[in-house]
């Protein structure tokens, strides 16, 4: 079976073993094995100095995605309008490798409307910002790269955003990559 990196803020989530485990279960139903960034296989993490602890995390993240064939990225924005930096990173990591793509939002709301909201929320912002959505999901070099990739990020069916947790959109974008690997009938 095809190995999956899934690179995503959902290591913040306060279940985010729960979380993993039902996203993985729904991989290995369409015949491909999740490789979720968790960080309990790290025994002796919570006895590191804070330096070691990171650098420990980004090594073992950066093993696992050495392992994977492709990544499957949730791009729900996360702390702000975009999508969370360490899952951008990673996905640039797949895109400077050929490495297929896939990725999805649980946001319908277009990117310029989100950044608007947030910087109106920001006190005494600097005048002239503007954010050039054309009505993309995120900065155009995110949906570019998961492009390149050979699939658009997938988004709520119905234009309403979904909660930050929910699996629709992710079980939409494993079949998708399922079918794209040949693994299911297209």
């Amino acid at each position: 079976m095809p190995l999956a990196y899934l690179a995503g803020p959902d290591v913040f989530l306060p279940d985010a073993p729960a979380q993993a485990a039902r996203k993985s279960a729904i991989c290995a139903a369409h015949g491909i094995t999740a490789l979720p960034p968790l960080n309990e296989d790290v025994a002796s993490l919570a006895a590191m100095a804070e330096e070691e602890a990171w650098r420990t995390i980004f090594a073992k993240d950066i093993a696992m995605m050495e392992r994977a064939d492709l990544v499957i990225a949730n791009l729900t924005p996360f702390r702000g309008a975009s999508a969370d930096a360490g899952t951008l990173v990673e996905l640039g990591w797949f895109l400077g490798r050929g490495r297929p793509i896939f990725a999805y939002s649980n946001s319908a709301t277009p990117f310029a409307e989100r950044s608007a909201r947030h910087l109106a929320a920001i006190p005494d912002p600097m005048p002239g910002l503007t954010v050039g959505g054309f009505g993309l999901p995120d900065n155009l070099m995110i949906p570019g790269a998961v492009e390149t990739g050979g699939h658009p990020i997938l988004l709520p069916e119905g234009g309403a955003d979904l909660p930050f947790d929910s699996l629709e959109v992710f079980a939409r974008c494993v079949a998708t990559a399922a079918r794209a690997l040949g693994l299911t009938p297209a």
